[in-house]
């Protein structure tokens, strides 16, 4: 910012300087400008910090800024160039007081405080923008607990009821994993963040409980290493990808399959592999969340937004086939 402000009042003693031939010298010239700007800036920026002015509308509050911040950079900026030029202080630093410098330097000062003002409007839309976007996120992804925690929780009782007269331990077992899935559940929608070791810990109750359902036709593997569990992550990001591929890819299978999740530290940031052995993705189909099914490519579009809302082009979600079938989730998360 000092950088572009100095250029800028460079500019300004250039274009002064041929205006009004014999004012200065330019290099003199020059010092009373870049000290008198910077001056300006200076008193803005204070002003800006005090907060004096925040009630204000932002057109009123950067017009009394420069109705205080234009007059001091200008006397007083005058007072700091003649210290750097050795010279005795006095009110102006031209030999004959002249309005056009003046009027030159008010009109300058106020280009540069408009340009400071768009830059902090545009600055606050942004953010306003981003702000929208994060809880229109987070509002989706109520949404999408609200449609798939009642379908899984209405089959997970189904199987314990059967599994009451069957099997007690494991009615028991699924009970207490469903206990811990859903306070899990509960906990992620109320916070922004968790740590990875819970996210794997849900992810664990959550397949634990559909290996119940489906017996010997699913196995799993979560891979999470100890530098890794305290890393803050949105939380159920992965979920929507755990569920796509037991929904699509393991439980039409015929046989057995297996789903993987594993996480490593990358030198940028943090790779989650959510790998599966189901029946992959079709030899026409991309990982471009339009190229698929409405029912399969919510979830992904779903996870790449909330990627897109919190970290940026940084982050990022993408498909790789598996042979000799299955498919693997990619997410990237910065650091």
């Amino acid at each position: 910012m000092i950088g572009a402000a100095a250029a800028f009042w460079a500019l300004a003693s250039t274009l002064l300087f041929f205006l009004v031939p014999g004012l200065e010298t330019y290099p003199r010239l020059l010092v009373f400008h870049e000290c008198v700007g910077l001056t300006m800036m200076a008193c803005a920026l204070l002003l800006l910090r005090t907060h004096r002015f925040d009630r204000f509308k932002p057109a009123l509050r950067w017009l009394l800024i420069g109705l205080i911040a234009i007059p001091v950079g200008y006397f007083v900026g005058h007072q700091f160039a003649f210290i750097a030029l050795g010279e005795p202080m006095r009110m102006v630093g031209h030999q004959q007081i002249s309005l056009i410098p003046i009027l030159f330097t008010v009109l300058v000062g106020g280009i540069a405080l408009n340009y400071f003002a768009t830059r902090e409007t545009l600055a606050k839309e942004a953010t306003a923008r981003s702000e929208a976007q994060r809880l229109a996120v987070e509002a989706q992804l109520r949404l999408l607990r609200a449609q798939l925690d009642p379908h899984m929780l209405f089959n997970s009782l189904a199987n314990v009821r059967s599994l009451v007269r069957e099997d007690v331990n494991r009615a028991e077992l699924m009970i207490d994993q469903l206990i811990v899935y859903l306070r899990s559940a509960l906990a992620a929608s109320q916070t922004e963040s968790v740590a990875l070791s819970r996210e794997f810990a849900q992810l664990r109750a959550y397949l634990d409980i559909m290996a119940l359902r489906m017996g010997p036709r699913l196995s799993y593997r979560l891979e999470l290493p100890a530098e890794l569990e305290r890393a803050e992550v949105p939380p159920m990001l992965l979920q929507p990808l755990v569920e796509n591929a037991i929904k699509h890819g393991l439980e039409p299978k015929v046989g057995h399959g297996s789903i993987e999740v594993v996480a490593r530290a990358m030198p940028a940031g943090i790779e989650i592999r959510v790998s599966d052995s189901g029946l992959g993705l079709p030899a026409d189909e991309d990982d471009v969340p339009t190229a698929r099914p409405a029912n399969t490519s919510y979830g992904l579009q779903h996870v790449r937004d909330r990627l897109r809302v919190l970290y940026g082009s940084a982050a990022r979600l993408s498909l790789e086939r598996r042979e000799p079938t299955g498919v693997c989730a990619v997410v990237f998360i910065p650091t």
